[in-house]
C-alpha cells in the first residue's frame, strides 16, 4: 500500500497511544478510536506502544516481567490482586480446582497468542471499516504477555492495512516496529515526507550506562546518576529502555536511503514515532519551586526536582500532568536525528497524562496521551488521540491538536471507579507529592481540614 498526499496537498496521521488493555477492550476505548477515525479522516493511523497490556490478569500464566524471565515466575503483586478481585484464575490453578492435568506451557502460549490476537482486530476493528491503513511500533508493556514483539509484528500482518514490513526485508526495515514509511507527493513523482517507526525498548537494568551520552539541554543536562531505583510492586522498578544501538545508527541510514531514492541530495522531511520519551522532553519544562501548584515531580535520573511547562517553547493547549519517564541515559537518538537531516519531530507515548508540544534540541517534541480507559491516565474527557496535518509543500510546519472524549461527546464512561482511580490514585511517594499539589486536590484537603477544625472549636466552646 503506497502512502501519499492528498491532491489537496495535505496528510493526515492519527496517533493513537497506550490502548494498553486485556482480550476485553473497553467499550469506551473502542468507541473513542471509532468517533475519532470519523472525525479525523486520517490518511494514516500509528500505534505507538503499550497497546497490550501485558500485565492483565488474562496473561498471568505468561507474563513476563522482564526479558529473559520464565513465563509466569514473577508476577507482580497488583496482577494478583486484580486477578482475585475480578476472579480471574490462572489456567493452572482451574485445573487444580478441577482435579486436571497441568497445561503445559504450548498451551499457555497458545491461549495468549489468541488472545492478543482477540485483542488486536477488536482496537483495529474501527480502524480496518474506514479502510485506513495503520503502522505499530512497541512500548514497554507489549512484550509482557509472553509474546514477544517479533510475533506480534506477524499478528499484525494478518489484519488488512498493516504497514508493519518484515524485519530485514529491506533498509527501511530495521526491527520489530522500527522501519521508515514513505510517503509520496500527490503527484506520486518524489518522496515528500518520511515517517519513522523507532522500537523505543523496554527496560534496563539500574546503572547500566555502557551507551551513555551526555545531554546537553537548558533542563536534560541536571540528570543525574540513578543510584537506587523504585523497588515497589505498584510501579516500574529499574529503568526505561532506550532504542539499540542499531536503530540510532539506522535514523541517518533511512533518512539517507529516502533521500537517495529521490535522487536529488536533498534531506527528506521526516518524523518519527516512539513509545517511550528521551530526555530531550524534559527540556520543554521549566524547573519550579516544590511548593508550586500543578507542578510535577522528576523521577529517577531527574528525582527531587519539579517542573512545569515552558509556555516559551510548548505550543498551546499543552498540557503536563505527569512527570516524563524516560530512560535514565541518553543515547543520542535526538542527536542522531538533528545531524541526519531532515527531521523535525519526535512524537511519543508512554506518560498517560502528558499532552504538550514543545520544540527543544533543533526539534519538536510531542506527546499523546493515553486512549485507554482500562490503565491510569488524565480525567476521562482529557483522554484521547493526536491527530497531525501536514501540507505537502512544508511537512515541518503541521498542525495538530487532541481529539479527546469529552470533545467528541463521549459523556459517561462505564467504569468509572477505575478512571477515578486512574487519575488520582498514587503508586509512590513522588506521585503522592504531586496529587498533593493538584489544586483540586489542595482545596478538598483544605476545606477538609477547616471543617475539621471549626468542629474541634465548636466542641471546646461546648465544655
Amino acid at each position: 500500500m503506497t502512502l501519499r498526499f492528498r491532491d489537496d496537498g495535505t496528510f493526515r496521521i492519527l496517533q493513537v497511544s497506550d490502548i494498553q488493555d486485556g482480550p476485553h477492550v473497553s467499550e469506551d476505548t473502542l468507541q473513542l478510536i471509532g468517533d475519532a477515525v470519523r472525525e479525523a479522516d486520517p490518511d494514516l493511523v500509528v500505534l505507538t506502544g503499550d497497546q497490550i497490556r501485558g500485565y492483565d490478569p488474562a496473561y498471568i500464566d505468561t507474563f513476563i516481567s522482564r526479558r529473559g524471565d520464565r513465563p509466569g515466575d514473577h508476577v507482580r503483586v497488583v496482577s494478583r490482586l486484580e486477578a482475585a478481585i475480578e476472579h480471574v484464575p490462572s489456567q493452572r490453578e482451574l485445573c487444580r480446582r478441577n482435579t486436571l492435568p497441568a497445561p503445559d506451557e504450548d498451551t499457555l502460549m497458545e491461549r495468549t497468542r489468541q488472545n492478543v490476537r482477540s485483542t488486536f482486530s477488536q482496537f483495529l476493528g474501527p480502524i480496518a471499516a474506514h479502510g485506513v491503513p495503520f503502522a505499530a511500533t512497541y512500548g514497554n508493556h507489549d512484550f509482557q504477555c509472553g509474546i514477544d514483539v517479533d510475533e506480534q509484528d506477524d499478528l499484525y500482518r494478518e489484519i488488512d492495512g498493516c504497514l508493519n514490513p518484515v524485519a530485514g526485508s529491506g533498509p527501511l526495515a530495521l526491527e520489530p516496529g522500527t522501519f521508515a514509511l514513505p510517503v509520496l507527493s500527490s503527484r506520486g513523482e518524489r518522496i515528500a515526507m518520511g515517517v519513522m517507526m523507532v522500537n523505543s525498548g523496554d527496560y534496563t537494568l539500574d546503572g547500566d550506562a555502557s551507551r551513555a551520552v551526555p545531554s546537553t539541554g537548558p533542563v536534560s543536562s541536571g540528570a543525574h546518576p540513578v543510584v537506587q531505583g523504585r523497588g515497589l510492586d505498584l510501579v516500574d522498578s529499574d529503568g526505561y529502555g532506550v532504542p539499540s544501538a542499531a536503530a540510532i545508527d539506522w535514523l541517518a541510514d533511512a533518512e539517507h536511503e529516502l533521500s537517495a531514492r529521490n535522487g536529488d541530495g536533498m534531506p527528506v522531511p521526516a518524523i518519527a514515532f516512539q513509545h517511550i520519551p528521551t530526555q530531550e522532553f524534559y527540556d520543554c519544562l521549566r524547573e519550579v519551586p516544590w511548593w508550586t501548584m500543578n507542578a510535577v515531580e522528576g523521577t529517577r535520573a531527574f528525582s527531587g526536582r519539579c517542573f512545569l511547562l515552558d509556555e516559551t517553547v510548548c505550543r498551546p493547549g499543552s498540557t503536563l500532568g505527569e512527570s516524563v519517564n524516560c530512560a535514565d541515559i541518553n543515547v543520542g537518538e535526538v542527536a542522531a536525528m538533528r545531524h541526519a537531516g531532515g527531521y523535525f519531530a519526535l512524537f511519543a507515548g508512554h506518560d498517560h497524562k502528558n499532552a504538550y508540544v514543545g520544540h527543544a534540541g533543533g526539534l519538536d517534541l510531542g506527546y499523546a496521551p493515553t486512549c485507554g480507559f482500562a490503565s491510569y491516565g488524565p480525567d476521562a474527557d482529557l483522554r484521547g488521540v493526536r491527530l497531525l496535518t501536514f501540507r505537502e509543500d512544508n511537512p515541518s510546519a503541521y498542525h495538530t491538536r487532541m481529539i479527546t472524549w469529552g470533545e467528541l461527546g463521549g459523556g459517561a464512561v462505564h467504569d468509572k471507579l477505575r478512571v477515578f482511580l486512574g487519575d488520582y490514585g498514587a503508586a509512590d511517594a513522588a506521585t503522592v507529592r504531586n496529587q498533593l499539589r493538584r489544586p483540586k486536590v489542595a482545596g478538598a484537603i483544605g476545606v477538609a481540614a477547616a471543617g475539621l477544625l471549626s468542629a474541634i472549636a465548636a466542641h471546646r466552646r461546648r465544655q
